[in-house]
């Protein structure tokens, strides 16, 4: 009696063994896949932020500042008798 149910039960859990392997495989190769595409998205990233850190000290650089300063809105810097010293 014991032998009737033995071999179906077998039967299910090696099914369900192999199932469960199909669907580990499946799930490695999908975040195995998705590992990749998130590590080209990061390295795009990083090269994306050189360039902007790139850009901003261009654009932030004093000499450039200055530049703009005197030509865009005419300033210059005061001559000494036009200096006015405040104390706290």
């Amino acid at each position: 009696m014991r032998a009737r149910w033995l071999a179906p039960l077998l039967l299910m859990l090696v099914v369900g063994s192999a199932l469960g392997v199909a669907y580990s495989v499946h799930e490695a190769r999908r975040l195995t896949d998705r590992t990749q595409q998130l590590l080209s998205e990061q390295a795009r990233l990083e090269t994306r932020w050189g360039q902007l850190l790139l850009e901003h000290s261009t654009w932030g650089s004093y000499a450039r500042v200055e530049r703009l300063a005197r030509e865009d809105l005419g300033m210059k810097l005061p001559e000494t008798d036009e200096r006015v010293l405040i104390r706290p």
